[in-house]
């Protein structure tokens, strides 16, 4: 029977845009300096958990930032796992909140995002898919061993829901903040979510 691997999500710190705009996979857009306090912040609070055994990221720039200061903490090397990439938000890329929130299709993100497709992009059940196929492979190399795994808002959200059992269509009730840490047990028997979107304090303990 193979041993659990405990996987510590983490969304990368804040950007310029965080909260305004929908970056999406657009290249070019790294952490503010705020962003950079909190990757350092989440950084030692995973070092002081001891243990890790890599550090995985999102292929986008933000995140590969996020991932260096966790690594650096942790005394290991940051590699880029395509799976982990933002959603491929397709002909919404660099909108503006308020505009997306303007059009008709916004309510089917909130309510029914299973039955939507980003316009020349991703729908919401292949990038839960593909962030899970990811987090499965970084399992099946780490047996019984920590990873970290640096994502974005909604593959992290789509993660938890599937850890938990919840639907899909409810997975927008999660939030998941800026550097926090969500932590899941990948057991033999099913996954085990020990914490969600900790922004603070110690994570000793998420292994027992």
């Amino acid at each position: 029977m193979k041993a659990a691997t405990l996987v510590l999500l983490v969304r990368h710190g804040l950007t310029p845009t965080t909260g305004r705009k929908l970056p999406g996979r657009a290249p070019g857009l790294h952490l503010a300096e705020a962003g950079r306090r909190q990757a350092e912040a989440a950084g030692a609070r995973i070092a002081r958990l001891g243990g890790v055994a890599a550090v995985y990221s999102s292929p986008l720039e933000r995140a590969r930032e996020t991932a260096a200061a966790i690594a650096r903490a942790c005394h290991v090397s940051a590699r880029v796992e395509p799976g982990l990439n933002e959603v491929q938000i397709g002909r919404w890329t660099g909108l503006s909140i308020a505009r997306v929130r303007r059009k008709r299709e916004w309510r089917s993100v909130l309510r029914h995002p299973s039955g939507f497709r980003f316009p020349d992009g991703e729908s919401f059940p292949e990038m839960q898919t593909r962030v899970l196929a990811a987090l499965e492979r970084l399992c099946e190399r780490h047996p019984g061993e920590t990873v970290v795994a640096v994502s974005h808002g909604d593959p992290i959200k789509a993660a938890v829901a599937h850890a938990l059992g919840v639907p899909l269509d409810l997975f927008n009730r999660i939030v998941i903040a800026p550097a926090s840490v969500t932590a899941i047990a990948f057991r033999p028997e099913g996954p085990v979510v020990l914490t969600v979107n900790s922004s603070d304090g110690e994570l000793v303990g998420l292994a027992g």
